[in-house]
């Protein structure tokens, strides 16, 4: 999916854009999707792609929704990230390439993995009951 920066501009929040679109981050613990329990799929604040399940979310008290897996493995799509004088790797969204936030080898069984995601790139659908 690829977009002008204009068109993107007029689809975020200046905030949105700057998280998604220029790598950027939200303050820790400032995200409103940080503490949210409710059943559901965390999908792309972009392009709408379904990225994480609510069912792989947990506190892992850094700041910001982690999760141990992606709803499925292309959604979700990696690199490498040198910026800030550290190796990282980047998470960003498998159709639209929106920055997201950092995976670290950190988390929970079974996968030992920590998706650190930003609640600014992210919109949550609510599971129907």
């Amino acid at each position: 999916m690829k977009k002008t920066e204009a068109e993107w501009r007029k689809q975020l929040t200046s905030e949105q854009y700057s998280v998604t679109r220029k790598k950027g981050t939200e303050a820790p613990f400032s995200g409103e999707l940080l503490n949210n329990k409710d059943k559901g799929v965390y999908t792309c604040v972009c392009c709408g792609e379904e990225l994480f399940d609510s069912g792989q979310k947990f506190d892992s008290g850094s700041g910001w929704p982690s999760f141990t897996a992606p709803v499925k493995p292309g959604n979700v799509s990696q690199e490498s990230d040198a910026s800030h004088g550290m190796l990282r790797t980047e998470v960003l969204c498998g159709r639209c390439d929106a920055h997201l936030g950092h995976v670290f080898d950190d988390g929970p069984a079974p996968t030992g993995q920590r998706y650190c995601v930003n609640s600014l790139a992210l919109k949550f659908k609510k599971e129907q009951s």
